[in-house]
């Protein structure tokens, strides 16, 4: 397994406080979207993937305890992965979870041949991916998916470093859409939408939800 700073960090005893601090029922999970971006995660996919079969094979890289796979769920989804870094985060998931696939693994070399799920996606990963090391998740993603890659992610026009409690290269915004748009040419976007932060808190702030399509 590819171990890089920020791997190890995740690993960790921050990441696990991390996975406490963001693990949240369904109702929280809802009312945390709609007090962040007056829209629940739920209504964010289905402007997205209202159109995807519900058989669909779907991989979530980076899925924590499963709140966004059990999202999908809730939509009606029925074949749906996730693979999780971090061990602690992926114990909780197989408890919080119900008849979907978690696999401790690593983005960086994710265990499924090539083209296995008809979309890989992330939410707030790439975001905490050293930019030197950013081409490696995304090429797996871009083997595993046989037709779609989907995100939200931490958004800004440039890359920019953040500060992240206290903690230096370990956050990152950037627009992830353009960046996979430049490594990979027979990609296209089927759609992008910015949702800005609406709390005080974090005015100025937004995230990037996109979807992209394999062309060949």
């Amino acid at each position: 397994m590819i171990k890089t700073e920020q791997t190890q960090f995740w690993e960790g005893e921050f990441g696990k406080e991390y996975t406490d601090r963001n693990s949240r029922d369904n109702a929280d999970w809802d009312n945390y979207y709609t007090e962040n971006y007056g829209i629940t995660k739920i209504a964010m996919n289905e402007n997205f993937l209202s159109g995807l079969p519900l058989d669909a094979k779907l991989l979530e890289v980076g899925c924590n305890t499963g709140m966004q796979l059990v999202g999908f769920q809730r939509m009606g989804f029925k074949n749906i992965y996730g693979v999780e870094l971090q061990p602690y985060a992926a114990e909780k998931a197989k408890e919080y979870t119900k008849n979907i696939n978690i696999i401790s693994a690593s983005g960086f070399d994710i265990p499924f041949k090539d083209k296995y799920f008809d979309l890989v996606c992330t939410n707030g990963v790439l975001i905490h991916i050293d930019p030197n090391d950013l081409s490696l998740i995304m090429d797996e993603m871009y083997r595993c998916s046989k037709k779609y890659i989907f995100g939200l992610e931490y958004y800004a026009d440039s890359l920019k470093t953040i500060n992240y409690r206290g903690n230096e290269n370990y956050l990152w915004k950037a627009d992830y859409a353009s960046l996979f748009l430049e490594r990979f040419p027979d990609l296209k976007l089927v759609k992008k939408e910015i949702y800005p932060y609406i709390t005080e808190a974090n005015k100025g702030n937004a995230d990037s939800m996109y979807l992209l399509e394999k062309t060949k």
